[in-house]
């Protein structure tokens, strides 16, 4: 079989009917957020496009973000690594080790040179090279020399976009994001603790498709799953417009799902797609299961102050206040996506489709 071989080649050497086929770029423009209208797109991109080259690399990480992908459900694990990449170098999924692993990684580098995409998670420690190392070479020597000749790199999880917990006061470590030690190559920060697997599965099957990346926030989070702060998308918002708010986690307003706000709930100021997408194919949310957002898709989530202590106190007839909190508690964030927005317009043309080599060039 080729390595060159097409998508599509490949599931028709599988048993796909045509039939089939068009059913699996329904899936994949599900995925990306796209209307069925885009489908023809995806099927004539898929019959020219050959499985993607991917290395993963993991640093100062718990696994959380493995763990997460491989509960991915549309696409699953399978699907993703069978029909749409090739996963060639992943400490955690691979079945070789020691030298054979590194084999394979230096392999898949000089085969795929400047067309492979670099999937990290995990913070990198540059305060000593010997706090976490890889075939005995440190997280930054590992770093530099994949990214070199990668496309582009996606920062799974906190800790590869923001620094994470490794990154928490005092920083022993020394730990830093992706984007602290690389700025010559595009990079699309997926955060979260961890991200939420569809949106891993939908940006890859996006660059995949149509080899282009999706719109990013200034924080350079993609717009289809960071682009809305959990509030709003909220079922328990109404309660909180009508200042119905539960005072503690077994009380009465707790068991009628009232709002979380004053435990603590960090959704006024965290964006992503946890209260529309949700977890484990769509049953829950951690609001939905009783527990307010800890905001882990924002930088500095961990040292951002208590779980449990309110944005800020709503005082006086919330019914008539509604939005006092998600104004004094967001503000900053709001207009920082207002000048981000201005910002990309002028940057990239009112918005539209960026490729990889359009960012490259800037």
């Amino acid at each position: 079989m080729s390595k060159h071989q097409t998508i599509a080649e490949r599931l028709h050497s599988q048993g796909f009917s045509r039939r089939d086929f068009l059913k699996f770029c329904g899936m994949t423009a599900t995925i990306m957020g796209l209307p069925p209208a885009i489908i023809p797109q995806i099927a004539k991109a898929l019959e020219k496009t050959p499985r993607q080259s991917v290395i993963w690399l993991s640093f100062q990480e718990c696994t959380g973000c493995t763990e997460s992908l491989t509960r991915a459900h549309t696409p699953t694990i399978e699907g993703l690594i069978f029909d749409h990449i090739s996963l060639d170098y992943h400490l955690t999924l691979q079945a070789a080790a020691g030298k054979a692993a590194e084999l394979t990684r230096q392999q898949a580098m000089q085969d795929n040179k400047g067309n492979y995409l670099l999937i990290v998670d995990g913070s990198i420690p540059v305060g000593n090279p010997g706090y976490s190392t890889i075939a005995g070479r440190s997280n930054k020597d590992m770093l530099m020399e994949v990214a070199e000749g990668a496309k582009a790199i996606l920062a799974v999880g906190s800790c590869a976009a923001f620094g994470g917990i490794p990154h928490a006061y005092p920083n022993p470590t020394g730990a830093v994001p992706v984007e602290e030690l690389i700025t010559d190559k595009p990079i699309i920060n997926l955060p979260g603790c961890p991200p939420i697997p569809v949106a891993i599965a939908g940006v890859i099957a996006q660059i995949v498709t149509f080899g282009t990346l999706p719109e990013l926030d200034s924080l350079k989070r993609p717009l289809s799953f960071y682009g809305q702060n959990i509030h709003d998308r909220c079922y328990r918002r109404p309660f909180y417009d009508k200042g119905l708010f539960a005072e503690s986690f077994d009380d009465e307003g707790a068991k009628k799902g009232w709002c979380l706000y004053k435990l603590g709930c960090k959704g006024p100021v965290t964006y992503n797609a946890c209260a529309t997408t949700k977890w484990n194919a769509g049953v829950s949310f951690p609001i939905e299961s009783g527990h307010g957002c800890l905001g882990c898709s924002e930088p500095n989530f961990w040292d951002a102050g208590s779980f449990y202590k309110a944005l800020s106190v709503p005082t006086g007839d919330f019914a008539q206040t509604a939005g006092y909190a998600l104004a004094a508690g967001a503000a900053v964030g709001v207009a920082s996506g207002i000048l981000n927005k201005m910002k990309k317009r002028d940057a990239i043309g009112n918005h539209e489709t960026v490729t990889i080599d359009d960012l490259e060039r800037k």
